[in-house]
């Protein structure tokens, strides 16, 4: 887990090199198209072709991961550190630090310039690429804002969920190799997060198609969006005690219409000391998102950045944990 989240930050997703998400995002689109001629406009066969999707792609991809992981157990023995190196590359396509923190870094080193106003489209297309509100009219303010609110979302939807499930695929391995090992785990995880950054639209025959893959998603981020939650606050000095920022995150991002991100969001607000939420339009519809951490200043360039620096030393706290977690289990 360590040297795959090393890899991650310092090499990423190489461009020239094909990525798992993309092979599932081609299986999720071809299956998507005979759900909705076979569905038509019958609510429940598009549910029912939602939840063989689901089915299907998470399936496809845990199997994948687990014969890598075969692979890599067999390998292992002849040629212990190429191919450990080869399969924490493979893991580390799980991990988005590098790619998360060098799209919000192109927006703020865009908006730092003299001539930034001149450039705002290019910004605010640059921003459309890690959002899935409206851009077209946003000002700067708004622009840092939802910098901040994605930075803290996709923290845990890119970064510590998939760390958190690596880590109980290693669990697994410790009492039985042939169990789906942090690969195979990794990877479902990502598919159930592809199919609902996909499907999970509340809209139109995506809101039957998506649902199952939604649900499963948020399933799955529950737990390690509440250990962030909770290990945030180690992280960072507030003018607040730990208890109490934990507090107020919870009772502030409990009420967002999604069970995890209102959360993810509230914890970095307050322990980065920016204000998050608002108005926001999403294919021209207004949803009014609750205000967190209302006390302290809009999103700035050094807010946004607070937040991605508090990501990166929580990783480092979480792979710590997790490996004196494993080795007190192998006593």
């Amino acid at each position: 887990m360590f040297v795959a989240a090393l890899l991650d930050f310092l090499i990423g997703d190489p461009k020239n090199l094909p990525h798992p998400v993309q092979s599932m995002g081609v299986v999720i689109s071809f299956l998507k198209g005979l759900a909705e001629k076979i569905g038509k406009e019958n609510k429940f066969r598009l549910f029912i072709g939602g939840l063989i999707i689901t089915f299907i792609v998470v399936s496809l991809s845990g199997i994948s991961g687990w014969i890598i992981e075969r692979l890599f157990l067999f390998f292992e023995i002849k040629n212990p550190i190429l191919s450990t190196l080869f399969f924490c590359f493979i893991l580390s396509s799980s991990l988005a630090t590098r790619s998360l923190n060098k799209s919000i870094l192109e927006i703020l080193n865009s908006i730092r310039k003299e001539n930034y106003r001149d450039n705002l489209n290019n910004i605010r297309q640059k921003l459309s690429l890690i959002v899935g509100r409206d851009v077209e009219n946003l000002d700067t303010n708004e622009i840092l804002r939802a910098s901040a609110e994605t930075a803290s979302e996709n923290s845990v939807d890119g970064i510590f969920a998939p760390l958190f499930w690596m880590f109980i695929g290693t669990i697994f391995w410790e009492f039985n190799q042939s169990m789906p090992g942090p690969l195979a785990m990794a990877w479902i995880f990502k598919a159930s997060s592809t199919i609902d950054s996909m499907l999970g639209y509340k809209e139109g025959k995506l809101k039957w198609i998506g649902f199952s893959g939604a649900k499963l998603d948020d399933l799955m981020v529950w737990i390690p969006s509440r250990i962030v939650l909770i290990t945030l606050p180690f992280c960072c000095k507030t003018n607040t005690s730990i208890l109490k920022t934990i507090s107020n995150s919870w009772k502030e991002g409990i009420v967002d219409s999604s069970p995890n991100s209102g959360i993810s969001e509230a914890i970095f607000a307050y322990c980065a000391e920016v204000r998050m939420g608002g108005v926001n339009y999403y294919k021209g519809v207004k949803v009014i998102k609750p205000i967190v951490a209302m006390s302290y200043p809009i999103a700035s360039i050094d807010s946004v950045k607070r937040i991605l620096n508090l990501s990166l030393r929580l990783q480092i706290v979480w792979i710590i944990v997790f490996t004196l977690i494993i080795k007190f289990i192998n006593l």
